[in-house]
């Protein structure tokens, strides 16, 4: 079943707050981003998901806001699917200050789209840590920090506090949404990991199988992902786990499963999915990683089917304006 995706216009992707430890160097300065070769792989990623049957809306790019590029951390819907557009809401995102401004870019343009939208009042950063699994909906959080410099013994003389992204006061404002689905709550433990999409991939016919790097959850939350998905379990080694294997989308086209992931992931997990029953696609968005700590699901908000989105002609001419191939018809590269 084709799935409609959100993706962000790339044009202002930069590094301005440097708000998790893949935005800085060593010494605690933000990167600088190769915009062509951003928008370069940008383009080649939405062509590709475009090839494999989704449907790509692009949400437009603001100069002040270059997070837009990561839409993930805009919210999450729910439903995602099995219901009407009518019945379902998309709960937008409480995002950290230095991103707080783009859950307005956000709401006006999934209200465009014709979903009704609400606001939890934790922080809660959207699909990113929150997303369906098997039978579960899982929800991940970790602590809630000041993002700042401290001293520290060694060179450089101090060291970046990042902290994570979604707090776990939502779990109750959650569970309150996802009646009748059991939630799973797993706190994360590692920085350079602070969302659940960058450990955790839900995969297979039903997302019956779960990418995870085990390391980035704490001691409790391993024990409690491995007895809830015991032999579904596809654990990540360190090296496929720092390229953000888990940060991987899959997409139902019509000639297969898929599962894309970001380019240099090793041949052997390739092979655990592709076992499954699930074909792995990978695709190079390494600018976005290296430089804004983002891999392939962080540039896709799931929207559901598409044969779930809202109906009305107001509602039509605006998804028809924002398609991919509306505003890049000549397949734009950078």
């Amino acid at each position: 079943m084709p799935r409609t995706i959100l993706m962000g216009d790339p044009s202002y992707f930069s590094v301005r707050g440097g708000a998790n430890p893949h935005t800085r160097n060593l010494l605690g300065i933000r990167k600088t981003v190769d915009v062509v070769r951003a928008r370069r792989q940008w383009h080649a990623m939405a062509q590709t998901l475009l090839a494999h049957d989704a449907e790509v809306l692009v949400i437009p790019a603001h100069a002040p806001l270059p997070g837009l590029v990561y839409p993930a951390n805009a919210g999450a819907l729910y439903p995602l699917q099995g219901v009407s557009a009518a019945q379902k809401t998309f709960y937008l995102a409480n995002l950290l200050p230095t991103r707080a401004g783009e859950r307005a870019v956000y709401r006006e343009f999934l209200q465009k789209l014709g979903f009704t939208t609400a606001l939890l009042a934790s922080r809660f950063e959207g699909e990113a840590d929150f997303f369906p699994a098997g039978r579960f909906m899982l929800f991940t959080y970790g602590r809630i920090e000041r993002q700042r410099f401290v001293p520290r013994l060694g060179l450089p003389p101090w060291r970046r506090i990042y902290g994570f992204r979604s707090e776990a006061a939502a779990l109750s404002e959650l569970a309150s949404i996802a009646t009748g689905r059991e939630i799973l709550p797993l706190e994360l433990c590692l920085e350079a990991h602070y969302h659940g999409d960058t450990v955790l991939c839900s995969f297979g016919p039903q997302r019956e199988y779960l990418l995870a790097y085990l390391e980035g959850l704490t001691a409790a939350s391993q024990v409690t992902v491995r007895e809830a998905f015991g032999a579904n379990l596809v654990a990540l080694g360190s090296a496929d786990a720092a390229l953000y294997a888990a940060n991987s989308f899959q997409l139902q086209s019509h000639n297969g499963l898929y599962l894309f992931m970001p380019a240099g992931v090793s041949t052997e997990l390739q092979r655990r999915i592709r076992d499954r029953g699930v074909e792995p696609r990978l695709m190079d968005v390494s600018e976005f990683l290296a430089k804004g700590g983002g891999s392939v699901k962080c540039m896709i908000l799931d929207l559901g089917p598409a044969t779930e989105q809202p109906a009305g002609e107001a509602c039509a001419a605006f998804r028809s304006s924002r398609r991919y191939q509306t505003l890049f018809p000549q397949g734009v590269h950078g």
